[in-house]
């Protein structure tokens, strides 16, 4: 009965409790002022912005990027002249800068595990290179590197007429490297869609042979399967079209090459001055992976007969990538932000050609704005790939 009193004398002055003192309402009624604040502050900045600009009679909106661009783009990966729109052009820079950050990410990783790797071998040799790689690289700012690369191309590699030749095929001289390449032929097509169907067999067979492995125990050799139809495939629909040999080789012609395919000095300097920078903080990352598993793993692995390789990759890479992922993502991101410094070294990237616009047009808000959406796309796109993987790799809990 006293504990019925009680209760109902505890609700009362809860009911009697004024509104203001709730911690719920208190919440809500600070997020909506909040959200009010920002609202009214991107409303006056905008309203202030349009009619100052009207003032001065400069033209807003995005309407100028249907007009004629009236300017050339040195290197691109789509037909363009100075007769196309200004949105084609920032298409062209947009294609270049995903071109040097998807290309940059994978060299990365693949540099950085090495080089990982690498700094825990147990040959003093090889784990001083690794360290000293590490350390060197990571104290030299990023966009030194790049303007060292583009020196190194422009001052000390020779004029084409004095270019190097490595080997038949491959010439290095001060417009860049030039490769030779299959000449255009149909067979070439068919090998394509050889090495896709090859990628697509290997998918479902790694599946299956990690299945079979967790059921049996018995181990597929997925890496000699791989590498024979990577190889295997591509050279059969080769040898149906007819095995066609013919190459298209680079050849001097007046003051440049022509023919093969052309990596510039701009894009070979910004493709190596970020690979080789961001691969070093990988490395570090890779090697804090690997030790933050126990000893015990890799002795356990030991015991059970596994050759190095099987435990590296059976058992101590798939546990250290859940520590490597998160600042992996990190440093993925910053390789593609610090793209944006191609045009110190004159690649015609995404903020290149957009600073060409702003500075034709007088548009500088909406260029502005361009650049940081084009950033903030891939960066979310690469985060949720990132975030994706690594919700697959996390531990599930049995």
């Amino acid at each position: 009965m006293f504990d019925f009193i009680d209760r109902s004398i505890m609700q009362k002055d809860h009911q009697s409790e004024p509104i203001w003192t709730n911690s719920t309402f208190r919440s809500t009624v600070y997020q909506i002022a909040a959200i009010s604040i920002v609202a009214l502050t991107a409303y006056y900045l905008f309203t202030n912005t349009t009619a100052n600009l009207a003032k001065q009679s400069i033209a807003t909106g995005f309407g100028f990027l249907s007009r004629e661009s009236s300017f050339e783009i040195g290197e691109s990966m789509i037909s363009f002249s100075s007769s196309d729109t200004y949105l084609k052009a920032l298409a062209v820079g947009a294609l270049n800068t995903v071109k040097v950050s998807f290309i940059g990410i994978i060299l990365t990783v693949a540099l950085g595990i090495i080089v990982g790797i690498a700094r825990l071998s147990t040959n003093w040799l090889v784990s001083r290179i690794a360290a000293v790689y590490i350390e060197v690289l990571q104290d030299i700012p990023v966009l030194l590197q790049l303007f060292f690369w583009y020196t190194i191309f422009n001052n000390v590699m020779p004029s084409p007429r004095q270019a190097m030749i490595p080997f038949n095929g491959m010439v290095l001289c001060n417009r860049g490297a030039y490769f030779a390449i299959p000449a255009d032929h149909p067979a070439f097509t068919w090998m394509g869609y050889a090495i896709v169907i090859a990628c697509i067999l290997i998918f479902f067979i790694r599946k299956w042979a990690k299945k079979r492995q967790e059921r049996t125990g018995q181990i597929f050799p997925i890496f000699t399967v791989s590498s024979l139809l990577i190889i295997v495939l591509p050279l059969v629909a080769w040898f149906v079209m007819g095995a066609p040999t013919e190459m298209n080789m680079p050849v001097l012609k007046g003051f440049n090459f022509e023919g093969g395919y052309n990596v510039s000095p701009e894009f070979g300097s910004l493709l190596l001055g970020l690979v080789l920078y961001t691969s070093a903080f990988v490395a570090e990352i890779v090697r804090a992976g690997i030790q933050s598993i126990s000893k015990g793993q890799r002795e356990a692995a030991e015991s059970l007969g596994l050759r190095p390789i099987f435990v590296m990759n059976l058992v101590i890479l798939p546990q250290a990538l859940r520590v490597i992922i998160p600042p992996l993502t990190s440093q993925l991101l910053n390789l593609t932000k610090n793209s944006s410094l191609a045009v110190a070294i004159g690649y015609p990237d995404f903020v290149s050609i957009s600073n060409t616009t702003i500075s034709q047009t007088g548009q500088a808000i909406e260029g502005v704005a361009l650049i940081m959406i084009m950033y903030l796309t891939i960066s979310l796109l690469t985060s949720f790939f990132m975030n994706w993987y690594n919700d697959k790799m996390a531990l599930v809990e049995r």
